[in-house]
């Protein structure tokens, strides 16, 4: 299978690729990405292309053909983005541009993170734009769409979140599986890479005329995450 990930770069991107060079399955995992660093090793699966979104939206580059599954882990805060309106973009203009694409490239899958709480209708606007992307991704009717929504997430980033630092301690306090909570426990970036490959290998796409949409919350990602080892 050749893979494309879009958002190779941040917390759970990092952790699909290391994950999925572990499969004979995955021969080739193209990653799109500004700055991108790969292992010295030259029997690694992995092509890198150097682009922009600004590349992607142009029209200079575009999703190949040949690929079996799109990974979209794209994501950022408002904060980190500048302020709303470039928060869309990010974690709604270009995943849906994306999706567009891999219809109509008639690629099989679709798998990509949102959130817990994702809603249309939403009074949170982080959840608000989820939810609409999920709606705007169920009508482009891609045989496969894999929707993942896990709660906070654990792992290293490259930058600091105060917010999610905090959350990760509390958490860590809380015994969310005694309290009936377990589905908004933390959840540790790997699982959640762990639980969209899962998705690649198990749920099989059909076709145009019977799309299928699988949406993984958070206490299932938990469940795959710990029972899946690599």
């Amino acid at each position: 299978m050749k893979i494309l990930l879009l958002g190779g770069t941040g917390l759970v991107g990092k952790q699909v690729l290391l994950s999925l060079l572990f499969y004979p399955q995955i021969k080739k995992v193209i990653v799109w990405a500004r700055n991108f660093e790969t292992s010295s090793k030259p029997n690694l699966p992995i092509e890198v292309v150097k682009a922009s979104w600004d590349d992607f939206q142009s029209g200079k580059v575009s999703i190949p053909e040949g690929i079996d599954a799109v990974f979209c882990c794209l994501g950022t805060t408002i904060g980190k983005a500048g302020g709303p309106d470039q928060f869309r973009e990010i974690d709604f203009d270009y995943p849906l541009l994306a999706a567009r694409q891999t219809k109509e490239k008639k690629i099989p899958g679709f798998y990509i993170i949102t959130a817990m709480g994702s809603d249309p209708n939403s009074m949170i606007f982080y959840n608000r734009v989820k939810g609409e992307l999920e709606s705007e991704l169920k009508i482009l009717k891609i045989p496969f769409l894999g929707i993942f929504r896990p709660s906070l997430l654990i792992g290293d980033r490259s930058e600091f979140r105060m917010g999610e630092k905090i959350g990760e301690m509390v958490g860590s306090f809380i015994p969310f599986g005694l309290l009936g909570l377990k589905k908004f426990k933390p959840i540790p970036a790997e699982y959640v890479a762990k639980s969209m490959i899962y998705s690649l290998l198990h749920d099989k796409p059909t076709n145009e005329n019977n799309p299928i949409v699988k949406i993984y919350e958070n206490d299932i990602l938990w469940e795959i995450g710990k029972d899946h080892s690599f």
